[in-house]
């Protein structure tokens, strides 16, 4: 489990390769995105990560060569995103911690000391690990306050939306359901000590079969007495769901067995069975949800309608803020290599003779030192 949470998550910082603020490494620059730089083992390792992503969600081919194309694009607005930040004055830090803290619990180790030693272990440059998570942290707080703060969705475009979408919006009739189990027979698997294997549960006794139904009966004279049915879940269910209070999500109509089909769906929310009698003994059953089916009223499903529109509208907005971007700065990229989020204003940093810093400190004022020209 700490293995494939942990790498799912370092995987996935591969498309998000730390950024180099200075041209120390000796490694083949292809872009320049104003003081940092994109090289070409950060476009493999992203390129890298696409065919890993295309295969493991068995994507289209034509998508993962979509997305293999953009690669660069993606790489330069991460660059730009992050130094927009900067520039904003936006910082991470707090948000950082509390990210690899929640990483640390998932992963139910005791320190950060102990989550930094697991990456080690598994080939993971931490600080690496620790710069890309911050970025991605820093990319979504620009996007969200100077892109999406000025996302305006109308109540009259929430209702074209609906009546435009109908057919997607309709929903068939489903229960969400919850289970008390008293299982008829043991819950102890019997193991044949001379091959260790488990051996067919034996059929459950009379006795067994009537005890168990008195325990059922019990606890369905208690919930109508008012107990609460998740508690009686989780204190005397035998079911695998006892620890969630019961829950066993939702059903549509014919995918549950007959016998427990005709006995919810003429229920209501928060109504409950009687005591059913059931190959693994005797469940009493809860409708927690009982969406009846067919379009759902507006006020219903407006929040998945601004969501809906949302996602329309941030996608051109973030594209053209990105282009801004572009024009602002000063990117130069390798001949043969192709930004497919360039745009015809941007300009390219070429040196004269008499400019061309030749140390530091000239190289820190580039602004003093340079001129433009059109691509």
């Amino acid at each position: 489990m700490k293995r494939s949470l942990f790498l799912l998550l370092a995987i996935a910082s591969l498309a998000l390769p730390a950024l180099a603020q200075e041209d120390t490494v000796v490694e083949e620059i292809v872009v320049r995105v104003n003081n940092a730089i994109i090289t070409r083992a950060d476009l493999r390792r992203a390129r890298e990560e696409i065919a890993r992503e295309g295969h493991d969600q068995n994507l289209p081919a034509s998508e993962v060569e979509q997305k293999q194309k953009d690669c660069l694009r993606d790489l330069i607005d991460q660059r730009l995103l992050v130094q927009k930040a900067g520039d904003l004055g936006i910082s991470a830090d707090t948000e950082l911690v509390k990210r690899l803290d929640e990483l640390r619990k998932q992963m139910n180790l005791g320190s950060m000391e102990e989550l930094e030693s697991e990456a080690t272990k598994q080939g993971i440059s931490w600080e690496d690990f620790k710069e890309n998570t911050k970025n991605g942290i820093l990319t979504q707080k620009v996007i969200s306050e100077e892109v999406g703060a000025h996302v305006n969705i109308t109540r009259d475009e929430e209702m074209k939306f609906y009546q435009e979408h109908k057919a997607q919006l309709e929903q068939p009739e489903a229960l969400r359901l919850s289970e008390i189990l008293v299982a008829a027979t043991p819950q102890r698997v019997a193991v044949d000590p001379s091959t260790g294997k488990s051996l067919p549960a034996a059929a459950p006794t009379a006795e067994q079969i009537a005890a168990a139904r008195a325990k059922a009966d019990e606890l369905l004279a208690k919930l109508k007495a008012g107990a609460k049915f998740e508690d009686l879940a989780k204190s005397s269910s035998d079911g695998t769901t006892a620890a969630q209070g019961g829950d066993l999500g939702y059903f549509k109509r014919g995918t549950l067995a007959k016998q427990l089909e005709d006995a919810t769906f003429g229920l209501k929310a928060n109504e409950i069975t009687g005591v059913i009698e059931t190959r693994q003994g005797f469940v009493i059953l809860k409708v927690t949800d009982h969406p009846t089916g067919g379009l759902p009223p507006f006020e219903k499903v407006e929040p998945r309608l601004q969501d809906a529109i949302y996602v329309q509208k941030i996608e051109p907005a973030l594209r053209a803020f990105l282009t801004k971007l572009r024009e602002d700065a000063y990117l130069e990229i390798k001949p043969g290599f192709v930004d497919t989020g360039a745009s015809p204003n941007q300009t390219k940093l070429v040196y004269t003779s008499a400019a061309s810093p030749t140390n530091k400190k000239d190289k820190g004022n580039l602004k003093k030192h340079k001129r433009f020209i059109l691509f």
